[in-house]
């Protein structure tokens, strides 16, 4: 049984518009891992939904094909949890089809939080974010990026960009899994 979730929080991992280490816009390919990684996270913390964001239909056709097994194939009789995790999954082809799918369910657009491993001006720190989500008023979507970060175009039209994680060695390259589970952590406990 599902408890009342702690609050509008949803949470969206994208594939473009995406850098490379070259700081070139590239999609980035959807990777497994994160599919499941980030899936068994969010159902952990009780978040409605996690979007998988690419344009690229071959992409998303492999990620369905990769929850419909786990939810529905021989997966989901192997490993149930796993399945009850991707359940919550939804792969969609732009960052639009998301914010209209929490406005459809919560009844407004989301408040857009976006997270880099770079410094912005303005950036808001992790306790601030977490105190207005327990206000409960309005609903987020935090968004992850893949490859060498999100595009500062997005991240400019953002409502809240969220401080970078810093470990304090000097090394700042967490695998986005890794990262979600840190930024999640921090807002929701």
């Amino acid at each position: 049984m599902r408890s009342e979730k702690k609050a509008n929080l949803y949470i969206a991992l994208l594939h473009y518009p995406i850098y490379n280490k070259n700081k070139k816009l590239v999609t980035t390919a959807v990777t497994s891992f994160d599919i499941h990684d980030i899936a068994r996270l969010a159902r952990t913390y009780d978040i409605p939904k996690f979007y998988i964001v690419t344009p690229i239909e071959s992409q998303r056709l492999l990620t369905e094909r990769i929850i419909t097994h786990w939810t529905e194939g021989f997966g989901a009789g192997y490993n149930p949890t796993r399945g009850e995790a991707l359940k919550i999954v939804s792969v969609v082809p732009d960052l639009k089809a998301v914010k209209g799918d929490i406005a459809k369910k919560e009844g407004s657009r989301p408040k857009i939080v976006v997270t880099d491993a770079r410094i912005f001006k303005g950036a808001i720190d992790y306790s601030v974010l977490r105190k207005r989500i327990r206000k409960g008023r309005t609903s987020y979507l935090v968004l992850f990026g893949t490859g060498w970060g999100i595009s500062k175009r997005l991240i400019n039209s953002a409502d809240y960009i969220l401080k970078p994680i810093r470990g304090g060695a000097g090394y700042n390259h967490l695998s986005v899994r890794s990262a979600v589970s840190i930024i999640i952590d921090r807002l929701l406990t």
